[in-house]
Formats: structure tokens, C-alpha cells, sequence
């Protein structure tokens, strides 16, 4: 062997997969051990999808796969061909925020940021499935997200807030709900 030989480029095997991305149909050669959180953040462009622990544990990198909250740091991107893919950023409708957005926002659900999309599409999943949860259902729905920065009651607040947004057809003002603190800013 000589030396020209140690510094060849590794080819390794790869995969075509078609999918759907936020509506938008996609098809990529990937290697079979591909993230799919790589493969969002990486070769999509798609940065809302976060990579915490690549444990599984911290829930920052959830997307909706065919509408089910997975963890996309344990989901190789060969296993989601033909299946389609909701992240953060497939939320906003033509730059307007979703109701559920919007309310992360109102409550004040978020200090650095980080686990937010993950919370959000969690909420996405959990609101999709039950429209009026309670409290229980609320921290059944998004226990396998960890927010290290904030107390849970914001996040909580938000997903109520979200769900009578929704209910309402998404025209519930801020006001409106209460212990929002948006009356007492007048």
C-alpha cells in the first residue's frame, strides 16, 4: 500500500428515497446510516430541527413523520422513503405564524430557544389528536421533550392557548385567555 492510497475518498453505499417535506416532494441519494436530523438540517436546509442529545432523550430534533411525532436523531432518513415529513418550518402558512406558534410566543413559552420546535411539533401531534386536552393529557403529550431553561407552566399555558385558538378557527385574540399578562401590559 502506499501512501497516495490511504488518502483516497471512501465510497460508501447509498440510497434513493423520495419523500415529502413540508408539501414539497423530495428525492436524494443518502448512505444508509444517515440522521434523518442530518439529512433535515443538513441537505435541507431545514434548521429548526434540532440535534440535542442524539439520544432520543431531549426531543429537540421532533418532526412529524405521516402526522406521528418521532425523534429524527434516532430515524435513519432510508426509513422514511415514500412517508412525509412535517418540521417547524412547514408550520407557517405564506410567513404567518401557526395558532400553535403564535402562542409559544403570547406565553412567553421559550427562553433560549433550543427545544422549542420540538415542543411545537410534539404540541402539533398531541392538538391533532385530542383538541381539548387537559392538564394530564398536556403532560402525556409532550413528555418526551425537556426544556432545560424554562418552568413547564408557560409551555403548558401555550398548548391550552393553542387549543382554543384552533377550536376557535385561530381568531382568538391574546387577551382573550386567561393569565396571558397581555391585559395587564395596557
Amino acid at each position: 500500500m502506499s501512501a497516495d492510497d490511504t488518502h483516497a475518498p471512501v465510497e460508501y453505499p447509498t440510497e434513493e428515497i423520495s419523500l415529502t417535506i413540508n408539501g414539497e416532494s423530495v428525492a436524494a441519494e443518502v448512505e444508509p446510516r444517515h440522521k434523518l436530523s442530518d439529512f433535515l438540517r443538513d441537505r435541507q436546509g431545514l434548521r429548526g430541527v434540532r440535534v440535542g442529545c442524539e439520544h432520543g432523550v431531549c426531543g429537540a430534533c421532533t418532526v412529524l413523520l405521516d402526522g406521528r411525532a418521532v425523534k429524527s436523531c434516532l430515524t435513519y432518513a432510508v426509513q422514511v422513503d415514500g412517508a412525509e415529513i412535517e418540521t417547524v418550518e412547514g408550520l407557517a402558512d405564506d410567513g404567518a405564524l401557526h395558532p400553535i406558534q403564535e402562542s409559544f410566543h403570547e406565553e412567553h413559552a421559550l427562553q433560549c430557544g433550543f427545544c422549542t420546535s420540538g415542543f411545537v411539533m410534539a404540541t402539533k401531534e398531541l392538538l391533532d389528536d385530542n383538541p381539548d386536552p387537559d392538564r394530564d393529557d398536556i403532560e402525556a403529550g409532550l413528555a418526551d421533550n425537556v426544556c432545560r431553561c424554562t418552568g413547564y407552566q408557560n409551555i403548558y399555558d401555550a398548548v391550552n392557548r393553542a387549543a382554543d385558538r384552533l377550536e376557535d378557527g385561530a381568531t382568538t385574540d391574546a387577551s382573550d385567555h386567561p393569565g396571558s399578562g397581555e391585559a395587564d401590559d395596557e
